[in-house]
């Protein structure tokens, strides 16, 4: 079994660490071969992580020819700004570099399983690798999976497939573990776990088994989020079209806005280039207007937005997840 776990700059120490350990520590138990790599999308290098800049070496780069396990981890830095530091803008850099390509190519590799710790799973998110994936990260991120059409489960790991995510920090440790289980199993993971004095937490999310049965606070967010209603007065004042920019971390998106109103009932379109997506959970409460929409740049994200009107002009935010609040301001065309 061969398993390579992929650095980057400004990952984080304990989860590629902590994994590295485990692994290393089952091939003393089991009588198959086991080796364990530290790799990049670049090739051979010294990786700058976001502990304290601390660097670590590569030994080579990410090979997909090789069967077995790749294991991404997340970042390390900053959670209350978007300034360069901080973890969203450190995955979203992970994503602009050849790691993008190879990790699209090693989803369709029926002999690799990918794997990801804390942060890990958003990179994937990010470059829409997660749309209907069952998955888990750091609970900072889950809004954001979900905003890239990921299904987040709260659990501590969550096995679906070919794609075994993590969540906080330390799972690392739980993650590693289950694999050697899955892969080698239940033996040498307990040995391992005896080694370390760890035992695993948590139970290993699975789509298996008997589906749940609705409960009352799943009936009441169904019923929340399908009712919409519309203040008929202060309606008019949003309809029209509208000339809108978004600034976000990574760079500002020109939207143009269509709203209009249809039996009673308002609804929207939005024009980003050529592509036109329509707004969706149109809902008016007092001077404020919510929607959300699906964006593809400078990711795929699903947006939720809230807006005020001043006249003529627009002016709001953007979110998703647990990126920050990018502001909008624009203005009505027609």
């Amino acid at each position: 079994m061969h398993i390579q776990i992929v650095l980057f700059d400004g990952f984080d120490l304990l989860d590629a660490i902590a994994p590295y350990e485990v692994f290393i520590a089952a091939t003393m138990y089991s009588n198959e071969k086991i080796t364990v790599e530290l790799v990049t999308a670049e090739g051979e290098r010294m990786v700058k992580s976001g502990v304290n800049q601390l660097q670590i070496p590569a030994s080579g780069k990410l090979d997909l020819s090789r069967e077995g396990i790749i294991l991404i981890p997340g970042a390390s830095g900053s959670v209350d700004d978007d300034g360069p530091d901080s973890v969203p803008m450190k995955l979203k850099q992970a994503t602009e570099t050849e790691l993008s390509g190879l990790l699209k190519e090693a989803l369709k590799k029926p002999d690799i399983l990918l794997s990801t710790v804390c942060g890990g799973s958003l990179i994937l998110a990010m470059d829409g690798l997660l749309e209907g994936r069952h998955a888990v990260t750091h609970q900072m991120g889950m809004g954001l999976l979900s905003a890239t059409d990921a299904i987040p489960v709260n659990a501590r790991i969550v096995d679906d497939g070919d794609l075994v995510t993590g969540g906080g920090v330390t799972s690392g440790l739980d993650v590693a573990l289950y694999l050697v289980e899955r892969e080698l199993g239940p033996r040498i993971a307990h040995a391992v776990e005896q080694l370390f004095e760890y035992e695993r937490r948590g139970t290993v999310w699975r789509a298996v088994g008997n589906t749940l049965k609705e409960g009352p606070q799943d009936k009441l967010n169904k019923t929340t989020s399908d009712h919409s209603f519309i203040q008929a007065d202060k309606e008019d004042n949003f309809l029209g079209r509208w000339d809108i920019t978004i600034s976000t971390p990574i760079g500002k998106l020109s939207v143009l806005l269509d709203l209009s109103s249809k039996d009673g009932q308002m609804e929207g379109i939005a024009k980003q280039g050529e592509e036109i997506v329509s707004l969706d959970n149109l809902m008016l409460k007092g001077d404020k207007l919510y929607w959300s929409m699906k964006v593809t740049k400078p990711m795929r994200l699903n947006l939720k937005f809230i807006v005020s009107i001043d006249k003529k002009n627009m002016y709001g935010e953007a979110k998703a997840g647990l990126l920050p609040s990018s502001k909008l301001a624009g203005h009505r065309i027609s």
